[in-house]
């Protein structure tokens, strides 16, 4: 049985692995490899432990569980606008345990965001993906995600990582 909540303190362990290796699973051949390597869920989790405890504001943090492992997680909040208040919503991450890939985890996560995202009333959701990453784009417009013509390029040790971005268009009437 899979079991969808929020995150707590005694999850960031756990979470950490899961964001490390989805990292180093999806992104082998998209960014450079030492980068990917040296990736330390230890690190990972201190840090996410100091945001947590600083508070998360209007960001949301969820686990999937499945025989009490959490194997998966994903992080929704406000789109940040340029100017003014966020007009939307927007999926800051979602990683899903390898081996748990194609198991109903990623979509349980996603009508999470989706149910949140109606409960706050907004009109759309907006997430990047990196351009290469074919089986997450390919979950994202099974989802009823569409790119949006936006793109973007991050550097990641001297190598350009490209961006692009999707929305999913959302009724004020709610899930």
């Amino acid at each position: 049985m899979l079991l969808i909540r929020e995150m707590t303190l005694d999850d960031v362990d756990a979470v950490a692995e899961v964001r490390v290796r989805g990292w180093q699973t999806a992104y082998t051949g998209l960014m450079p490899q030492p980068y990917l390597d040296s990736m330390s869920v230890t690190e990972d989790a201190k840090q996410r432990r100091a945001f947590l405890e600083r508070g998360t504001g209007a960001m949301a943090n969820w686990v999937a569980e499945r025989a009490g492992k959490v194997v998966g997680w994903a992080c929704f909040g406000p789109h940040p606008e340029p100017e003014g208040p966020p007009l939307g919503g927007e999926l800051y991450a979602m990683y899903v345990l390898p081996e748990q890939q194609s198991t109903g985890v990623g979509t349980a996560l996603m009508d999470k965001v989706v149910s949140e995202a109606h409960r706050r009333d907004l009109p759309w959701v907006r997430l990047w993906v990196l351009q290469g990453n074919a089986p997450a784009r390919r979950f994202y417009e099974q989802s009823g995600f569409r790119l949006d013509g936006h793109e973007e390029s991050s550097d990641i040790d001297g190598t350009p990582v490209p961006e692009v971005r999707y929305e999913l268009p959302l009724t004020a009437t709610g899930a």
